[in-house]
């Protein structure tokens, strides 16, 4: 799958494109991520902004 055939292929330049997309969204949440925590005091310190106390199904 690996192989240069694969990538001359469209459904290897489809994955490609997948792969890119896939990369540019996580540096950009991790960007808005790391923007968001400076401008937010998080009275927890590191742990998660927000908590959500889970339902109990019983």
């Amino acid at each position: 799958m690996s192989n240069n055939r694969f990538f001359a292929s469209k459904l290897g330049l489809s994955a490609l494109i997948s792969v890119a997309a896939m990369v540019a969204f996580n540096l950009f949440a991790v960007a808005q991520a790391s923007s968001a925590s400076t401008s937010y005091s998080n009275p927890l310190g590191s742990a998660p902004a927000a908590l959500v106390q889970m339902a109990e199904l019983a």
